[in-house]
């Protein structure tokens, strides 16, 4: 079974209940207490980040922060 995030503007929503209702298609509705697709986005470029070694010491960022001021 798949699983499909959309975020529709209350109009489409609308639209979109409609048509899952009418195919027969089960969904569940949840409301904004999920993280917007730019939170997810940052997550996977740090995952990647991390994969390609482009990372820093807790230390180092000490550091550097300090040193910033």
């Amino acid at each position: 079974m798949a699983a499909y995030v959309v975020y529709p503007s209350k109009e489409q929503e609308k639209v979109i209940q409609a048509f899952f209702d009418a195919l027969g298609i089960s969904f569940q509705k949840q409301e904004d207490d999920i993280l917007p697709q730019h939170v997810f986005e940052g997550i996977l470029k740090g995952q990647e980040d991390i994969k390609e070694g482009r990372t820093v010491s807790l230390e180092d960022f000490k550091k550097g922060l300090l040193s910033a001021k």
